[in-house]
This record gives structure tokens, sequence and C-alpha cells, in this order.
């Protein structure tokens, strides 16, 4: 090549080589400086596509995290509250007990285990009342299943953590029956002192007594023999309650004539009818008056056909057929606990307040645990029974919770906590500046920048020799 002076291709090629190096030489002070090989889009547009949904995955996986550990703090609030729920259960229980051992309890000792039950039942409602995550009630239904219905013979219990919202058709197959017992009674008054005995207890009708006098007498016991009377023509005995457990003895000391209350000495026994029907079309138990569905959509639903049990004055007849419907709402507590849209769970927590729980036990006469009254022994012993379905009703809730706490929320957690794991050391790989390989890379071309710089010297320095070919 000759020697020219308008054009120096040597130290523009140095030039050129040097720039080269420079801008190699300042990405690596970049990725040096910022711990990324991924900077901008330029830097590797796939990458830089990869890793941005990576690194949203990994901030949707550490948040789902969190709200999955305070999902757990939930049910262990609500878990917590219902175990002492039935701590206080089981004292009532003990309490009905010793009432039942009327033998050795007067009544100012019965008096007394009703004031401690009464106090209990406060307490219970106190703490289904008062149970908060922060603001958010826990227990007294409002992160549980509500219903309503559209038909006034149908009357809507309660609903588990496996009903779904919706709109059920309720039918009755069957009607529910009270057990009943008719008897001829006397046209003027008794003649004698006589004795009845019904359901076990002994009521003394005193000689002289009209018919409606004996109704009146026989039903001042009502509370002890679960047995209302009623004038019909002749003497009618009713329980308060429907269904096949709900059943009546009654034999008298004197012979059935007009001037006794004509239920004889001949002990007679007869009991009541459970309700049949079906709910959403599907097959319904029966017990009472009471209807609860155990399959599909509408599963643990449980509806009271016809007239409360503890309304003995209301004789109206639920007929056979559709009665209406049962309206549904789950309003569980909603949990979201993927890192992703419907990646969500939800469960129900029934109310615990004391006229929520031991409802609807066929035969007794008490509707719920917060009528229970403990004052006489067929009381104490209809109280056991509503005091054993709460504490039942209690510990399912329990269990329940602690399976979805177990199950659902930690299994979960743990299981993001492996995909955050491997998704941050996926996202590290295309994203994360390999510092080993980048000082490498990093001094070859430093040591290119040097070299470079010396020749694109050296190469300005050739057109001087022009100036000695001159001299």
């Amino acid at each position: 090549m000759g020697l020219t002076i308008a054009s120096n291709v040597s130290a523009l090629n140095a030039q050129n080589n040097l720039n080269r190096s420079t801008d190699m030489l300042n990405k690596s002070i970049e990725r040096l400086s910022t711990g990324f090989k991924i900077n901008r889009g330029a830097d590797g547009p796939a990458a830089l596509v990869i890793s941005e949904k990576q690194r949203a995955q990994i901030t949707g996986l550490q948040t789902a995290i969190e709200n999955s550990e305070k999902a757990s703090s939930v049910i262990q609030t609500a878990e917590g509250a219902l175990s002492e729920i039935s701590s206080i259960l089981i004292k009532m229980r003990s309490l009905a007990l010793e009432s039942s051992n009327t033998g050795a309890s007067d009544a100012n000792a019965l008096a007394a285990n009703q004031a401690e039950i009464s106090n209990a039942l406060d307490t219970i409602d106190r703490i289904s009342r008062d149970t908060q995550f922060g603001t958010k009630n826990l227990l007294d239904g409002s992160a549980g299943v509500s219903g309503s219905a559209s038909d006034a013979d149908v009357t809507f219990i309660k609903g588990t953590n496996n009903t779904s919202t919706g709109s059920y058709a309720v039918n009755v197959t069957t009607v529910a029956q009270r057990a009943a017992v008719t008897a001829g009674a006397t046209t003027t008054t008794t003649a004698a002192d006589e004795v009845l005995t019904i359901n076990g207890v002994n009521i003394t009708i005193n000689a002289g007594s009209t018919k409606a006098a004996v109704v009146t007498r026989i039903n001042e016991f009502t509370d002890q023999t679960g047995v209302f009377a009623e004038e019909v023509p002749g003497i009618r005995l009713r329980t308060t309650a429907f269904g096949g457990d709900a059943e009546i003895t009654v034999v008298s000391d004197t012979a059935s004539a007009t001037t006794s209350s004509g239920f004889g000495t001949t002990l007679t026994t007869t009991s009541g009818v459970n309700i049949a029907g079906t709910i959403n079309s599907l097959a319904a138990t029966g017990q009472g008056n009471v209807l609860t569905s155990t399959a599909g959509a509408s599963k643990g639903t449980m509806v009271r056909i016809g007239e409360d049990t503890t309304s003995v004055t209301t004789m109206t007849q639920t007929v056979t057929g559709a009665q209406g419907n049962a309206n549904v709402q789950n309003d569980g507590l909603q949990f979201q606990i993927g890192p992703n849209r419907n990646q969500a769970t939800n469960i129900a927590i029934n109310n615990a307040s004391s006229d929520s729980l031991g409802t609807a036990q066929s035969g007794n006469v008490f509707n719920s645990l917060a009528e229970i009254s403990v004052t006489s022994y067929n009381n104490a012993q209809d109280a056991l029974e509503v005091i054993d379905a709460a504490i039942n009703e209690i510990s399912t809730s329990r269990g329940s919770l602690g399976a979805f706490q177990s199950n659902t929320l930690e299994s979960l957690t743990s299981s993001m906590r492996s995909t955050l794991e491997n998704t941050v050391a996926a996202e590290s790989i295309v994203r994360e500046t390999d510092f080993a390989e980048e000082i490498a890379r990093f001094t070859s071309n430093q040591i290119l920048v040097q070299t470079g710089t010396r020749v694109l010297s050296s190469a300005t320095q050739t057109t001087q020799s022009i100036l000695a070919l001159l001299g």
C-alpha cells in the first residue's frame, strides 16, 4: 500500500476496532455493576420476555405465600375460639348430667345449675359475636352459610361448608306428624282424684276438675313431659316434637269413664312420623319435620317444614307436594392462595352462637342450645342431647378447619416455596450476570482497549514518515 496523506486507512481500522472493544468493555462494566446481563430489550429480546414473566411469577408466588400464611392465622384464630366453646359445652354437659340426678338434687341445686348454664350460653354468644381477625367477624355466621325460604311453610335452618350457593326446590312426600293419643273425657267434672302418668311424669287431677281444668293441668307439665293437651271431643294429647322419636306413653290409675280423664288403666304408647321428601330433586333425610339434603350441590342444606316445634297452639297441617325454595348463600372466607387468576379456595365457618347450635334434634323439646333448661329430669335429658349435638357440630367445624389448614393451606404453601425456589433459580440463569464468565470477558476487553489505544497511536504516526521523504 502506498503512502498517502488524505486517508489513513490503518488508523481508521484501528479506531473502529478500538470503538468496538470500548463498547464491549462498557457493556461488561454495566453487567458487572448491575449484576444483570439483561438490562434492556436490546441485550436479549427473547430473554427479557422470559425474564419479565418469571419476575412477575416470583412476585406472585411471594404474595401468595404471604396470603396463605395470613389464611392460616385466620383459621387458627377461629379454631382457637371454637376450642374454647367446646370446653364450655363440655362443662355444660357435666351440669346437665348433674341435674339429671334429681334424686339427689333439690330445686335450689337445679336452679343454680341452670344459672350457670345461662351464664355459659352468654359466654358462647359473646365468643361467637366478638371473635375477629382484624375487624372481620369469624363465628357470627357472616363467614358461613346463610339462607332464606320463599314460602312460609319452609324455614331455612343451616347449611355446611359443602353447600353451594343456589336456590333449591323443596318437595314433601310424607308429612311429619306428632305422636297423638285421644281419649273420651269427663262431660261434667271428675268424680275423684286421679293420677295420670304421661311419659313417666305423674300428674294429679283433683276431684271436681272440668275437662278444661284437666287440659290446663296437663299443660302445666309440658316442659317435663314434652306433651300438650287440647280440648276436642274428649282430650287429645300430642307431643311438642314431630317424628318417629316423638313418643307418648300414658296411663291412669282410674278406669276410663265419663267422670274421669278417659285414658284408662291400660298403658297406651304411640309415636309420631318423620317427614320424607326431596331437596333439589334428590332424596333428603327426614327427622321430625326437618329435611336434610345429603347429596348434590344442596348437600348439607337443612330446612324445617311446617310449624315450628315450639308452636304448639298452631295446628296448620302441611300437605305433600312442592313447598317452595330454599335459597342458600355460601359466604365462606375466600383466600387467594396462588400466584395466578382463579387460584383461590374458600371455607365456610358456620354460626357458633347458642341459637345456631344443637338445632333440629328429633323428638326434643328444645329447638337449639339457647333454649335448654335443666330444671327437671326430662329437660336435663333433652338438654344432654342438644349439648351433645352442639359438641359434635363444634368438633366437626374444628376438624374441617384443621383439615383445611393442614391439607390445603400448609401443603400449598410448601409447594409454592419449592416452586418459588426453582423459579428464582431459572430467572437467575436467564437474567443475572455470571461473574466468573463476565470478569474473564471484562479482562479480555480491557486488554483489547489498551492494545487498541496503542495501535491507534502508532497508526496516526505513520503519516509523519512522509515528512522524512520531503526533508
